[in-house]
């Protein structure tokens, strides 16, 4: 790096793990001087638990940055290595370990952490799955100072986005993940300049988004179509809304609202169209156009009726 780039941005110690981390990383490396990347412990993934390394620790190491992946970052050797690296500015964006205040105490500038909702609100883990499911229109991210809490730290800007009608988590995921990146460049340059007065949340509108669980993916057909509609969508690509059908797991990925009214007890497939399966739920009904069932592969509802037909009046979820 150029003299011209650590002046501008100063040494940042950047923390993350996931792959929403990646576009705030690749945008640091190009405005200033990343000493360094904590990222989380390898870990044993899919059925073969093969051993695979965090999305940050593969951007890492494609740019040969100094990677360390505690166990536990508050240890007193990586509070002593941090302080020993002395980091102008620790940046922490979906990394998955909370701080303690001595370490958060370490940069001149402070720690900041970029967060993917309008803070107070979805405060936690999956804000993105939650505001989908819980149907919101409007998103966005927050930076803010981290201190001692869960996303309770003051915010130093926030960027809305609206969150598209047929949106899933996953899409949503990518486009916040990048204005995420250029918000978070924004905070820094503006913060260093003193442009910036961080505000206090306003703790009476908090909301949290805990952990997806594969539970939280069930669907009850007696709920109204729009509010399945938005559990499928939350729940894409991962852990995936699900049902059964003759008593194997039936995956949903993708849907469409049909208004018209079912009178008939909800879960019921009313009717198989070139599109997919019509089912009811307890209002309105649902066409279902993307489905995996239990050891088969993810396909259109219209190729999988042809290997596996489903006669009207099925019921899905018993």
């Amino acid at each position: 790096m150029t003299s011209k780039m650590t002046s501008e941005t100063g040494q940042i110690l950047f923390m993350g793990t996931s792959l929403f981390a990646c576009p705030s990383l690749e945008k640091l490396l190009g405005k200033g001087e990343v000493v360094g990347v904590f990222t989380q412990p390898d870990k044993p993934q899919g059925r073969g638990l093969k051993v695979r390394v965090s999305p940050v620790k593969a951007l890492a190491l494609k740019n040969d940055l100094p990677i360390y992946q505690p166990e536990n970052i508050n240890q007193e050797e990586y509070f002593e290595l941090i302080k020993k690296i002395a980091p102008d500015i620790i940046v922490v964006v979906a990394f998955g370990q909370i701080l303690s205040p001595r370490i958060l105490d370490l940069p001149k500038w402070g720690c900041i952490n970029l967060h993917a909702s309008l803070l107070p609100k979805y405060r936690g883990a999956a804000p993105i799955n939650w505001a989908i499911i819980r149907g919101e229109r409007v998103t966005g991210v927050t930076t803010m100072l981290m201190d001692q809490g869960l996303d309770t730290g003051d915010i130093l800007m926030q960027q809305k986005l609206d969150i598209l009608p047929e949106e899933n988590a996953g899409e949503l995921h990518d486009r916040l993940a990048q204005l995420g990146a250029e918000t978070l460049i924004e905070t820094i340059e503006k913060w260093k300049k003193g442009e910036i007065v961080p505000q206090k949340q306003e703790e009476s509108e908090a909301t949290y988004a805990p952990p997806l669980k594969k539970e939280d993916g069930l669907i009850d057909w007696g709920k109204p179509a729009e509010m399945i509609y938005n559990q499928i969508r939350g729940m894409n690509p991962w852990p995936g809304a699900y049902t059964l059908l003759a008593g194997k797991r039936l995956k949903v990925f993708q849907t469409k609202l049909i208004k018209k009214v079912s009178r008939k007890k909800p879960g019921t497939v009313l009717d198989i169209t070139d599109e997919g399966i019509v089912v009811g739920t307890g209002e309105g009904r649902l066409l279902l156009t993307e489905i995996q069932l239990e050891s088969r592969k993810r396909i259109s509802a219209d190729k999988f009726l042809r290997g596996y037909p489903i006669p009207v009046g099925t019921q899905l979820g018993e």
